[in-house]
């Protein structure tokens, strides 16, 4: 529980409250995808690629640029910790909070996801949703979330007063990474970064502002689709703690293996070329 305010309010404290908010980065002037040229490309997708990952551990593939990644609710709700790296310079990962400044704090249809300083470029567009019927709900909770960082050991071992336990997203995605790359378990988790959580439905509590999750919406057979804007290489943990709906990593959740199924498209988006790295000059003023 956070302490009871200490400063009185001023005379003008509702005044100040008042005030409206002004949108940070305003989408007006984000270049944005044309939206139908890939999606004029879906009902003619080769599959090319099947991968699994099973429950409580993470995989990794690699979706090459132009085509197209769909991450599928498999057997029973289960969510995913998401990582995305350009494949062949894994400095350049995805970056979620530029992503959620950009776009808001879930995800769908039509955003882009985009990636790390100095780079700052959109590496994947999101193409299909199943669960795009969701919106917000009444508790202002909603769908693939890029505000939760992933559950992690350190955070474990904060909050258990000492406990130990290896099988938190964190660590899923660290192992998955290390044998990749034949990196040590050390080396690859600095490369781990914060993820889009995929059908996890979440949001912040109005009392409080507590980041709250719930029972995911999702249903096998459910997916969410990117399109490939570069070499990608990915990396996801089907969470420990399955859908959410309670524990947020355990070995008592009941948690499901998740799909992700690479497509070959037989050809490109009309226009589409690949995103070139941010154009700042990098000087920072010297």
């Amino acid at each position: 529980m956070k302490p009871d305010a200490m400063t009185a309010a001023p005379a003008d404290a509702a005044a100040r409250k008042a005030v409206k908010p002004v949108v940070c980065y305003p989408v007006e002037t984000l270049p944005r995808p044309e939206l139908a040229a890939y999606r004029a490309l879906r009902d003619d997708l080769e599959l090319v690629e099947t991968v699994v990952v099973p429950p409580r551990e993470a995989a990794t593939w690699t979706v090459p640029a132009g085509h197209f990644c769909r991450i599928v609710c498999s057997e029973g709700a289960q969510v995913g910790d998401l990582n995305l790296f350009n494949a062949n310079d894994l400095k350049e990962r995805f970056y979620s909070g530029k992503t959620r400044a950009l776009n808001g704090t879930h995800v769908g249809l039509g955003d882009q996801l985009f990636s790390s300083f100095p780079y700052l470029r959109p590496i994947a567009t999101i193409t299909h949703d199943t669960l795009d019927w969701y919106g917000f709900d009444e508790f202002g909770g909603a769908v693939h979330d890029v505000i939760g960082t992933r559950c992690d050991p350190y955070t474990h071992n904060l909050l258990s007063h000492g406990g130990q336990y290896h099988h938190c997203c964190h660590s899923n995605l660290t192992r998955a990474l290390a044998r990749r790359t034949g990196m040590t378990p050390r080396e690859a988790e600095g490369y781990v970064h914060d993820v889009l959580n995929v059908f996890m439905c979440t949001g912040f509590t109005r009392d409080t502002g507590q980041y709250f999750m719930k029972a995911s919406p999702v249903r096998p057979g459910d997916y969410l689709e990117f399109f490939a804007e570069i070499d990608l290489l990915g990396c996801m943990s089907a969470c420990p703690g399955g859908d959410c709906s309670s524990e947020h990593s355990s070995d008592t959740a009941k948690c499901y293996p998740m799909v992700v199924e690479i497509y070959k498209a037989r050809g490109l988006p009309q226009g589409w070329a690949p995103p070139p790295v941010n154009g700042y000059d990098g000087t920072h003023g010297l």
